[in-house]
């Protein structure tokens, strides 16, 4: 590339002079190339470990004058071909100019701006596309990666460190370079080159560690080896990122979403030195989860930035330290000392927010004032002014509250058709309305509010917590702009009041928010559902009797009609997720303390936010929370987790407490408290509870000799753990019911258990559970991965002859070709191909280009140039839906053919890819009119009624069918009924695949013929019997054109047609020859000129390799084989399918594959090329060679460079 002039002292040093010329040096970097000695090794040693340019860059051109001792360096290249273009580009439009220049001085100004110029022109061409501009030397970083791994463009670099690699006990210096998708590594020491490429989507376990083997390193697991890190600067921020690349690619696994930078990003005032935006970007989007999940904040939030200062608290009259966090909806604070303070302040409730007067006691304080009179005081901070501007910004840009907007989250997947639903049937009975009873109030008061007034001690409790939260209110504040202390949370351990409950599980969970924001929103989603028919629809109405049966609110229409509304809703909302089990019995519990709008917002919370991927079809986020609880029970009680290993008993039980949050394993007021804890401390409650019943049930749990014994010692401890504040009469456990025994196990105060799991267990922190959550759902996810492959290997094993390990290294190499999709972008987008509905060996799918790589790699058939036509023919034969994309079944079925069929197999879809579909439209229609003329396509559409009738007929005479007409009507009843059955057994005989005989293949025209010799042709070129070969497919060509001719004239009767002879045409200076014209010459004239456009194929290759190709496969055309010795330039083919010189095709020419297979028979070559066992091991073997996970060589040349490349 051309790069601003720059001065060079030393010209010589460290670099060979290749080309010159009175103005300008070509010279290559020392080490670069093959030779160099041990001059040359140290060089390239030193390049990497020092990360010089030059490793980049191998070749340059200097700028020199005969009288300045000053070189220039004016362009750098990183291939030989790039500097040679450069320097002819030179030599050809510099030279001439500045040699007519008589001071030096004016040629080195007039090539400077020159290449100036250049470098200006290339930079505003790149302007529009180019949104991050990063530093040079990152760019040269990006450039030297995609050059060693051979990357393309769309792979981007992140970021790169300096560290060691060890192989084995020695440890490798050079660069580790992480890309989007990739983890790289790179070092060339003393002539031996190391080179690592690991996909992320391969990782199973990335761990920190230290020991006496490995100083301080990362240890990267894939499923076959470990790779080990070492010696890096910053250890800590490295892994931070490798942690954050390997969730990106478990999203990619999981989701199918590929990863898209974000735009939205501002730019640095200054290019930030080798740093580059995506780390930036990867670095934002690290600090807006962390604040997100802080607040419980909605997945659109982004954090503007943060400061340190102090909050005024009036109720502890103090001033408290901590964090003040601004982003473009919320101003938020959170006290240094955990769990002291924390505030939330929507923008949307804000009235004012100015300066107010410093002092010594105040410095710098800002206040900001509510629309319900509550006043907040920050002082000590640092950029005041900066801060309130962005304040008032971000209000200017909030809209008011008595606007409705529900345009950010409309649903997922409705069209805009769907989407006018709810407007259109405004008039009509709306489903959802404020008239109904569950709109404005719970399930519990409904049933509640004609129960007259309890006065008992229980009663009188609950209303003392209710005073107690009354004073906490008119303390701290109501709503969301509440401050949340360390009182709170002791007022949610005493248990919240039913009357307060819906309120503050709105509050806590962060769904206020989101349900203030879309006024409106639950309403037109329940409209546009509602009567939509779904799987989801379908699983839900399945489910909706068996949601808490036992409680009343659930037994009538009321309750079973809003539980069927939000759950309708919400599948609605995220078909992604649609309707999981568990979510039913969640949900019932929200309604009977919140209206359905709030019970569908907390449904959002949960789902989305608090229980990430605990709901989807795999339940991932349940899988993975019980990996974590497997740690933490190993952690906390190591005597107890060893038992519980050899019993199996952990991932039994902890999946059903996860996923309901204990409500269907404990007693209804038992769990509801639990509940309440989740929603203010999050998933680190379940976990501490989880914790202390294994621990409360120790002794018991550590005597049992099988899982069944374990499982009923918690099963019924859980059963009885009660509620006894509990004002609502108590409802019924049926688990308890069935379990309780003869002598049931003491009661439990649910208090009680709460406070214990708190004491033993409240040193968890959420941060420690994130970090357990990151390294177990690698291991979940990629076990899910492994199960989905055996689960594709045992259903394709009854349909294909592959071995179990074949079958799984297709999988593994067909699924990565498909996640290349996902990042390198593709003609669709990895959503349409990844349907998570359909079987597992159905969901990964490729389109035509990826299919062509993986032909070429493990086909046996290798056609030359030709490779690329059959590949595009066989995707459009296994594509049998039309829609583009193949998946594994039919890729397997169409390899399974070529390996392992028998001779007619092989043959026969051989002949297939010649005849339509697998012709494009272009091959198709211009053999449409030939092939139209000697097949007659009987009408698809009434097959059904025509077999029938036909089947029908012999069963009734006319006579018969008269008389029938005139017969009484019990006879015809019968019949009808007869006829019924007889129907739905044509229905059933109609569906089933009829097996494929070679009686049922289409005829095959001239042209196509010609086009089969020609594949074959192809074919054979690498075969160690390429002349017998060519000499078989001659003698059978000859055979079949002579076959067609005869049939051609037993078609025309024998005709007063007579047969074209355009051989005379074709090649007027071709003397006649004594045999093979006559009427088969027009077709033999075909074959030679299609054997003769094979034969100079070899004119079309690159320039660059065209030297190192034999020609001997392409000279085995002669007298002795087709008699095409005379072929002259003048009758090359002009193009694959379209319409030759000096030939006319046959329109009435036709064959058979009946009449191809038997001649194929007569050539003992042919038989054994088709019968011959081909070697695929071998093929996979160089396959995954190709894809070069490691390689070590002494020396790095650009050719064997290029090598590794393709």
């Amino acid at each position: 590339m051309w790069i601003q002039p720059e001065e060079v002292l030393m010209a010589g040093a460290l670099w060979v002079s290749e080309r010159a010329n009175p103005f300008f040096i070509l010279q290559r970097r020392k080490g670069h190339g093959r030779g160099g000695g041990l001059s040359g090794l140290l060089v390239g040693t030193l390049d990497v470990v020092l990360d010089s340019s030059a490793r980049v860059a191998p070749y340059r051109i200097l700028l020199q004058t005969a009288d300045s001792q000053i070189y220039w360096n004016v362009a750098c290249g990183s291939s030989r071909k790039e500097i040679t273009e450069h320097w002819e580009w030179l030599e050809s439009n510099l030279l001439q100019t500045i040699s007519i220049f008589d001071n030096d001085e004016d040629v080195t100004t007039f090539v400077k701006g020159k290449i100036s110029g250049i470098i200006a022109e290339e930079n505003r061409l790149k302007q529009g596309e180019d949104q991050e501009e990063d530093c040079g030397k990152f760019r040269e970083a990006e450039l030297k990666m995609r050059r060693l791994f051979a990357m393309p463009e769309e792979e981007k670099l992140v970021n790169y460190y300096s560290c060691s690699y060890w192989k084995g006990r020695v440890p490798r210096q050079g660069w580790l370079y992480l890309s989007v998708n990739h983890l790289c590594f790179y070092s060339f020491l003393m002539g031996k080159e190391v080179i690592l490429v690991v996909q992320w989507t391969e990782v199973t376990q990335l761990e920190k560690n230290a020991n006496l083997v490995f100083p301080e390193s990362v240890c990267v697991s894939t499923r076959h080896t470990e790779h080990f890190f070492s010696m890096f600067l910053n250890i800590n921020d490295t892994f931070k990122l490798m942690e954050q690349l390997a969730n990106i690619a478990m999203r990619q696994l999981l989701d199918n979403e590929a990863f898209a930078a974000d735009l939205t990003l501002p730019k640095p005032c200054k290019t930030l030195k080798n740093v580059s935006a995506l780390k930036r970007d990867l670095d934002a989007r690290a600090k807006n989860e962390r604040y997100r999940t802080m607040f419980r904040l909605t997945q659109d939030e982004r954090l503007d930035g943060h400061t340190d200062c102090t909050l005024w608290t009036p109720f502890a009259k103090m001033h408290v330290v901590g964090q003040l966090f601004i982003s473009n909806n919320y101003i938020c604070f959170n006290s240094r000392e955990e769990g002291l303070c924390q505030l939330i302040i929507p923008l949307r409730e804000v009235s004012i927010a100015e300066k107010a007067d410093s002092s010594s006691v105040l410095p710098c304080p800002v206040s900001i004032s509510t629309k319900n009179k509550m006043n907040f005081l920050f002082a000590n901070l640092k950029d005041r002014d900066f801060l309130v501007q962005r304040i008032s910004d971000f209000l200017q840009r909030t809209p008011d509250s008595s606007r409705s907007d529900t345009s950010p989250l409309c649903p997922v997947g409705p069209s805009a058709s769907s989407m006018s639903l709810g407007s259109e049937s405004a008039h009509k009975t709306p489903h959802y309305h404020p008239g109904l009873s569950t709109a404005s109030q719970g399930l519990l008061q409904l049933y509640h509010q004609d129960a007259q007034e309890d006065l008992g001690p229980k009663a009188m409790k609950e209303k003392m917590k209710e005073e107690a939260w009354n004073i906490h209110f008119s303390e701290f504040g109501r709503g969301v702009c509440m401050y949340r202390t360390s009182r709170t949370r002791e007022l949610i351990l005493n248990g919240i009041p039913e009357a307060l409950r819906g309120e503050l599980w709105l509050l806590f969970s962060g769904a206020q928010n989101e349900m203030a924001t879309h006024p409106g929103y639950y309403g037109d989603l329940v409209e546009q559902a509602m009567g939509l028919c779904s799987l989801a629809t379908e699983e839900i109405e399945r489910d909706l009797h068996r949601s808490m049966p036992e409680h009343r609110a659930f037994q009538n229409e009321t309750g079973i009609a809003a539980l069927r509304r939000v759950l309708t809703a919400y599948a609605h909302r995220n078909p992604g997720i649609g309707y999981c089990q568990a979510m039913n019995i969640v949900t019932s519990v929200l309604l009977l303390y919140c209206p359905e709008e709030e019970a569908f917002w907390l449904l959002v919370a949960l789902c989305e936010r608090m229980l990430p991927d605990y709901y989807n079809t795999r339940v991932v986020g349940a899988l993975v929370d019980q990996g974590v609880f497997e740690e933490l029970t190993r952690a906390f009680l190591p005597l107890l987790y060893e038992h519980m290993q050899e019993l199996g008993v952990i991932s039994t039980i902890s999946l059903s407490w996860f996923l309901t949050l204990f409500l269907s394993v404990m007693p209804f007021d038992s769990a509801v408290l639990l509940v309440d804890c989740f929603f203010y401390e999050g998933i680190k409650v379940t976990f501490q509870v989880a914790l202390a019943v294994l621990y409360d049930n120790m002794e018991a749990l550590l005597s049992c000799s099988d899982e069944g014994e374990a499982m009923t010692i918690l099963g019924r401890y859980l059963d009885n753990v009660v509620n006894t504040q509990t004002v609502a009469p108590p409802i019924p456990h049926l688990h308890a019911l069935l379990t309780s025994g003869d002598d049931p196990p003491p009661e439990i105060d649910i208090f009680d258990l709460i406070k214990s799991s708190y004491e033993r267990f409240g040193s968890l922190h959420s941060d420690v559970i994130e970090q357990m959550r990151f390294k177990q759902r690698l291991k979940v996810i990629q076990s899910l991965e492994d199960t989905a492959k055996r689960s594709v290997v045992r259903a394709m094993m009854t349909e294909s002859a592959f071995s179990i390990e074949e079958l799984e290294e297709l999988f593994c190499l067909f699924k990565s070709k498909h996640m290349t999709s996902c990042y390198w972008g593709s003609s669709s987008s990895a959503a349409e191909r990844h349907d998570p509905s359909l079987p597992y060996l159905e969901q990964y799918r490729i389109d035509p280009a990826q299919f062509t790589q993986l032909f070429t790699a493990l086909s046996p058939w290798v056609c030359g140039g030709h490779t690329s036509t059959l590949s595009a023919r066989l995707f459009r034969l296994l594509d049998q839906n039309k829609d583009g994309l193949v998946n594994f079944k039919e890729f397997i079925t169409g390899l399974s053919g070529m390996y392992h069929g028998d001779m007619t197999e092989k043959l026969k879809l051989l002949y297939k890819l010649h005849l339509p579909p697998a012709l494009c439209p272009e091959e198709a229609e211009s053999a449409l009119e030939a092939t139209h003329f000697f097949t007659e396509e009987e009408p698809r559409e009434s097959s059904f009624l025509c077999d029938v009738e036909m089947l029908g007929q012999p069963d009734m005479t006319p006579g018969e069918a008269g008389k029938d007409g005139g017969g009484d009507s019990e006879e015809k009843k019968d019949e009808k009924v007869k006829d019924y059955r007889y129907y739905l057994r044509m229905w059933a005989k109609e569906k089933e695949p009829k097996a494929e005989t070679i009686k049922d293949l289409p005829r095959m025209n001239q042209e196509q013929f010609i086009d089969l010799c020609k594949t074959l042709y192809n074919m054979f070129s690498e075969e160690p019997l390429e002349q017998e070969l060519y000499h078989s497919i001659a003698t059978v060509a000859s055979l079949l054109l002579r076959i067609g001719e005869v049939g051609k004239k037993f078609n025309n009767n024998g005709g007063g047609r007579k047969a074209n002879t355009p051989a005379a045409q074709a090649l007027p200076n071709e003397p006649q020859r004594e045999e093979g014209h006559g009427e088969g010459g027009s077709g033999e004239s075909q074959v030679c000129l299609a054997l003769a456009d094979a034969q100079l194929e070899p004119a079309a290759l690159d320039e660059e390799s065209k030297d190192d190709v034999s020609l001997s496969s392409y000279s085995v055309v002669s007298s002795s084989s087709l008699q095409c010795d005379d072929i002259t330039d003048n009758a090359v083919l002009i193009g694959d399918g379209g319409q030759r010189r000096g030939s006319v095709l046959d329109v009435d020419w036709s064959i058979t594959f009946e009449q191809v297979l038997a001649s194929l028979l007569t050539e003992p070559p042919l038989v054994d090329y088709f019968e011959k066992k081909r070697d695929f091991q071998n093929k996979m073997a160089a396959c995954k060679a190709q894809r070069g996970v490691e390689r070590q060589t002494s020396s790095a040349s650009d050719h064997e460079l290029t090598q590794h490349s393709t």
